[in-house]
């Protein structure tokens, strides 16, 4: 069994990640089939209003992970921004959100995937409980739910595929 060194990049720069043997490598390429069904989520997305700018952006699924960022300016100032990574694990496919860069990073399970529509949940979790997520044609939406003060509370978002150097 052949060993292969694993390295993953993050905010901090080139670390190392540990040795695994092949048999691990080939294991976690089959990971990613539940993953490539939300593919249509890959791309820069963007809004733009004059006032607001907002951006998200999906990496496409591979090594059993897609990574996002989101990014909102206002007045030319980063006024919010999330760090998102989507998981596939021996459990299911978990939605990992972390707002303002916040660690640990809240986790939500996928829950229901219809074409492009995908819903991801956490019951226990203050605000939100539901992440949902959908295309339509070149519009990507996402809408956050939950419960604050026994009220259903919900935003909502909508981003278009930016083109290239955008």
């Amino acid at each position: 069994m052949r060993a292969r060194w694993r390295w993953g990049v993050g905010l901090v720069g080139l670390m190392w990640v540990g040795c695994v043997s092949t048999s691990d490598v080939s294991r976690s390429a089959g990971q990613n089939t539940g993953l490539r069904q939300l593919a249509w989520l890959v791309g820069a997305w963007i809004t733009d209003d004059g006032e607001r700018i907002s951006e998200e952006h999906w990496t496409r699924p591979a090594g059993g992970t897609m990574f996002g960022v989101n990014r909102t300016i206002i007045d030319g100032q980063t006024v919010a921004f999330e760090y998102l990574r989507i998981e596939q694990t021996p459990q299911g496919i978990d939605y990992l959100a972390s707002p303002n860069g916040r660690y640990p990073p809240t986790s939500f399970r996928l829950v229901q995937l219809d074409g492009q529509r995908v819903v991801f949940s956490n019951p226990v979790h203050d605000f939100p409980t539901r992440i949902i997520y959908w295309r339509e044609a070149d519009t990507l939406w996402a809408r956050i739910e939950g419960e604050v003060d026994g009220e259903m509370k919900s935003s909502q978002w909508s981003w278009q595929l930016a083109q290239p150097g955008q």
